[in-house]
């Protein structure tokens, strides 16, 4: 099986320092809908971006939600904490992932968002957010696409949690965190910076730190991954696709043709 992300030039009618900062996202929504220059003008001209150091909490369960966040740099995730204080990750936010597009309809938060690494994080008031999704038929149809892809996504993980051995559930998600970075424009051909921890694995894939690390070692002694200084490479990507049996069909990163 071979899977690559093909990049290509996307016209942008904004600043282009703020143009390159919103790369990610217009990468990203390319694959949900055909937009056009003004489109990717109007989407470079979200603003209000900030800087969040790693470790810090972006918005906290039981918050009213007033902003629809976006990661622009960086990693960030979901997450939920038991009354014993075991925390269960329940979505990674690469570059270009809105935090949900549609929080601002629920009165209060059902779960947290923090970053995982220093972070660009943009802001976009609720107002924004729903005058690109009645005024811009497009990206309204990037925008649901992107809704769909990030529950197909969660669809996956209850699956890889629930199904597959511990090694195959790591090395599918090393897959699916390459050809994400790669759709969002921000990835290698062969790897990717990689901030999360061993702990940060565990709580993705429901298992303990010492599983997680007996399981890194299985798939380093096995030639499948080098993981150094928070730097994944994959040395063959094909085989380790086909080794945790990976089909990005779920990522739905083909367009769909009318």
């Amino acid at each position: 099986m071979s899977y690559k992300i093909r990049s290509s030039d996307i016209p942008l009618a904004a600043d282009p320092e703020e143009a390159a900062m919103f790369r990610p996202l217009l990468q990203r929504l390319r694959y949900g809908a055909d937009l056009t220059e003004a489109d990717y003008g109007r989407l470079s001209e979200l603003a209000r971006t900030r800087q969040v150091g790693a470790r810090q909490q972006i918005i906290q369960q039981g918050d009213r939600p007033e902003d629809v966040h976006l990661v622009l740099d960086g990693f960030a995730c979901r997450y939920k904490v038991l009354p014993n204080g075991s925390r269960q990750i329940i979505a990674l936010l690469v570059p270009g992932d809105f935090s949900d597009l549609h929080v601002a309809i629920l009165g209060k938060m059902d779960h947290s968002i923090a970053t995982l690494s220093p972070c660009t994080v943009a802001d976009i008031p609720r107002a924004t957010i729903l005058d690109l999704i009645g005024n811009h038929p497009r990206i309204a149809r990037a925008l649901r696409w992107a809704t769909l892809a990030d529950v197909a996504i969660l669809r996956e993980w209850l699956v890889n949690m629930g199904q597959r051995e511990a090694h195959h559930q790591l090395a599918h998600l090393f897959c699916e965190l390459l050809i994400r970075l790669q759709a969002a424009g921000v990835g290698d051909t062969n790897g990717y910076s990689l901030p999360l921890t061993q702990e940060d694995m565990a709580d993705v894939l429901g298992l303990t730190s010492v599983h997680v690390n007996r399981t890194l070692q299985l798939l380093r002694e096995e030639g499948l991954i080098v993981l150094r200084r928070r730097r994944l490479d994959i040395p063959d990507v094909e085989r380790l696709m086909l080794y945790c049996d990976f089909n990005p069909d779920y990522l739905h990163l083909v367009k769909r043709v009318e």
